[in-house]
């Protein structure tokens, strides 16, 4: 049941970093957790914002979900289809649910990145590219 009616802002600043155990240096802010998911009538698992510490790490792990994780800050060594490759921000990894990954930061600063993790399997419905409708400024919909 969607029960979400206005739209919500989260102001980055005022999140708290909160680390994530037992991966070394990791911490995030959950931005979307499923509570929200379902008052917004969606399905999606979380959505964080992570940071990777100098020398940190997202061990090695897995999920039974899908998650795409785009980097925005710094570059970090992905743990790859079996093998370790070099990445930057602006690059996205696409990473199927039961899938071996992991994510490392190989800069002098601090990365960033959000993980978005969705659900996976055969039950989950077809997709297809949002509807977009214009309306004036100031108009509310009722």
């Amino acid at each position: 049941m969607i029960t979400a009616t206005k739209t919500v802002v989260l102001e980055g600043e005022s999140l708290p970093w909160s680390p994530i155990h037992p991966h070394p240096e990791l911490y995030h802010k959950e931005i979307v957790n499923a509570a929200t998911a379902d008052a917004l009538g969606i399905t999606v698992s979380s959505i964080l914002w992570e940071k990777i510490g100098l020398g940190g790490q997202v061990l090695p792990h897995y999920h039974n979900v899908a998650e795409i994780i785009h980097i925005t800050v710094g570059k970090v060594k992905l743990l790859c289809n079996g093998e370790w490759l070099s990445f930057k921000a602006g690059d996205t990894f696409q990473v199927p649910a039961g899938t071996i990954h992991s994510v490392k930061n190989d800069d002098i600063i601090p990365t960033e990145q959000v993980s978005i993790f969705l659900p996976a399997g055969d039950h989950v419905p077809a997709n297809r590219f949002f509807d977009t409708f214009i309306v004036e400024a100031g108009v509310t919909r009722g």
